[in-house]
């Protein structure tokens, strides 16, 4: 064995374990086409695209693939009611994909993360999980369950619009459902722990803080471009934008004035703490959905109205009387049935919480949401994405309604927005740096590692 074969084997960015694609149908986008020809040929990867750029279709193409490659059959993991929208794209494009909540294992099947339990993974050559950055949504139980399943499968992929692919915690997790670097060995290959444990979470109430190693940078943003790509749109890979314009968004911030005061207080003041903010959001339950309502009532246009407490669902389903509410205390096939009554406008009006309704769905028939501000800017950013995406040929506009005790989680939230803007865009450059990497040093001597290595 050569020595830059040892090294490079060491390096982890250049195992590949896929195969060459068999069928690469016409109807696929040019960018398409080469980000699923890739997939492909690593055999275990994730593609970062954002919202309605067509992951469904390369899903579809992937698993088709996979299915005449091996032989085999091929499981579609995805966020509720996206298994019958999936089915229905699949019908589209001429990929025949069947559904199953009970464990019943087809060529290529689709079923809600709910469901793998009833499933074996030893009857799949290849799983996807669509919408995968989800999977932070689910308990430890249940994330561990569906990166065991997958690392029992073969060919493996992941697919999300997440709006920071580069949440190192996540990264890890992803790799190592992929079969790549483990969770906690990736953060001790790249990065510091400034305060000194291994603990990725909460401790005695701080957040631990990881930082990437002065000289390990490049070689991170390396190893995560061997195993994923992440675009925003065409061009980030060299392909034409022209039919991915997207229209207008219109961001409009409403300010509710309490009828009620915090005890002991004279006027209102921005509430300080999670305490005070959850406090300030129960005593203003009634003022907030008062203005969603007299702003979503008289329009008489498809609406989509996002709330976090059920109390705020079940006094929006009061007062608006068109609307239909998703709520956790319907059955998943409730919920799916409500769902997809609205994204074929059954209902005029989607009242629902961005926990049960802001992954994976096309609403691009409506252009009209309202939100309640949070600290989660990945569920601000899920939620807009269900209308203003590509695809949508209307202007957008979201009405975020809040409170003057409230305006401290609003200015949170939009500085996550910018941060979470300039995080994928360095990423993107990271990754078009790393792809196009060139030595300025060649070494033509050749060296033999030591026998004892061998």
């Amino acid at each position: 064995m050569k020595y830059d074969d040892f090294l490079r084997q060491k390096m982890q960015d250049d195992n590949n374990y896929g195969f060459k694609s068999v069928w690469l149908p016409d109807y696929l986008k040019d960018f398409q086409a080469h980000l699923t020809d890739w997939s492909l040929y690593k055999g275990r990867s994730a593609l970062f695209e954002d919202c309605g750029l067509g992951k469904t279709i390369q899903q579809l193409v992937w698993a088709e693939n996979v299915a005449q490659h091996t032989g085999g059959k091929v499981l579609i993991l995805t966020p509720l009611a996206v298994s019958s929208q999936t089915v229905m794209e699949g019908e589209k494009f001429g990929v025949v994909v069947e559904r199953s909540l009970t464990g019943d294992a087809h060529r290529i099947t689709v079923t809600n993360y709910e469901r793998l339990h009833y499933f074996n993974p030893s009857d799949f050559k290849g799983v996807v999980c669509d919408e995968s950055s989800i999977l932070k949504s689910f308990n430890g139980a249940i994330k561990q369950h569906i990166t065991m399943f997958m690392r029992k499968v073969p060919y493996r992929l992941l697919a999300t619009a997440t709006p920071s692919p580069n949440d190192y915690p996540e990264l890890g997790t992803s790799s190592e459902a992929l079969g790549y670097l483990g969770h906690m060995d990736m953060l001790g290959k790249f990065f510091k722990n400034d305060q000194n444990n291994c603990s990725v979470g909460r401790r005695y109430g701080s957040v631990q803080k990881w930082r990437l190693k002065g000289h390990a940078e490049q070689a991170f943003w390396r190893w995560v471009c061997s195993w994923s790509r992440a675009i925003r749109k065409p061009s980030d890979i060299g392909f034409d934008d022209t039919e991915y314009n997207l229209p207008g968004l219109t961001e409009i911030e409403h300010v509710v004035h309490a009828n009620t005061l915090a005890e002991g207080m004279l006027f209102a003041l921005p509430a300080v703490g999670l305490k005070e903010q959850r406090e300030e959001r129960r005593r203003t339950i009634e003022e907030r959905c008062e203005m969603v309502a007299n702003i979503v009532n008289p329009t008489g246009q498809p609406a989509l109205v996002w709330c976090h407490l059920n109390d705020e669902g079940d006094m929006l389903e009061r007062m608006i009387p068109d609307a239909i509410q998703v709520s956790g205390r319907d059955s998943d096939e409730a919920k799916e049935e409500k769902l997809m009554g609205f994204a074929q406008s059954q209902a005029r009006v989607l009242i629902t919480k961005p926990t049960i309704g802001a992954w994976g769905l096309n609403f691009q028939h409506c252009n009209h949401m309202t939100f309640f501000p949070s600290h989660s800017f990945e569920q601000y950013y899920q939620g807009v994405r269900r209308c203003w995406r590509f695809g949508q040929t209307r202007p957008v506009t979201v009405d975020v309604v809040t409170t003057e005790g409230e305006k401290g989680v609003l200015a949170n939230l939009r500085r996550k927005s910018d941060q979470a803007d300039q995080m994928f865009s360095n990423l993107v450059a990271e990754m078009d740096n790393v792809l196009h990497l060139s030595r300025s040093k060649t070494f033509n001597t050749s060296l033999e590692i030591p026998t004892w290595l061998s």
